[in-house]
């Protein structure tokens, strides 16, 4: 399935977006006020060029010592993230990000400019109808299969059956 059917299907809120000439403390707590974990960093003509997520503020501001009332965003964000576009597969990006264990991929238009965010939940939400197909599938097919054996069990079972009740008339 691709990116941009499920947007369509189930739009997301506008992505927060900032500079990275922003002070990192007015960007968290835009971040805490809007319940994000991430926000995309983009240019003067709207394009991606970082992501400051919790991780990043944690090890990079938190853990140095920096103060957040001081420093930009561009010191602490994610620079050149990966970026989906709408017409990448869901699956693909679900198998990416968990190789390489990020949780956010910014989705973006032929010009690099922000369209939405997608998190590792939304794509398991996105991609739950086809794994619930999937599973009925696997339930059936092993049901026949389960099926013949079942009857062919039964079948000795009922012969045996009826063989004792055969075995103790005539004896």
């Amino acid at each position: 399935m691709l990116i941009r059917d499920r947007l369509a299907a189930q739009p997301k809120a506008e992505p927060f977006t900032v500079t990275a000439d922003q002070i990192v403390a007015d960007a968290v707590a835009k971040m805490s006020e809007l319940n994000y974990g991430a926000v995309i960093v983009v240019d003067s003509d709207d394009k991606v060029v970082g992501i400051m997520t919790e991780r990043d503020i944690m090890k990079r501001l938190v853990d140095k010592g920096l103060d957040a009332k001081e420093t930009k965003v561009e010191k602490i964000m994610t620079r050149d993230p990966s970026l989906a576009v709408e017409s990448d597969e869901i699956e693909a990006w679900m198998k990416t990000m968990s190789q390489n264990r990020f949780r956010r991929v910014p989705v973006v238009d032929a010009d690099k400019r922000i369209k939405a965010v997608l998190t590792q939940t939304d794509l398991i939400a996105y991609s739950w109808p086809l794994i619930m197909a999937q599973t009925k599938e696997i339930a059936q097919r092993d049901a026949r299969r389960n099926f013949y054996l079942l009857m062919i069990g039964g079948g000795v079972l009922i012969y045996a059956i009826g063989m004792i009740f055969l075995i103790n008339v005539i004896l």
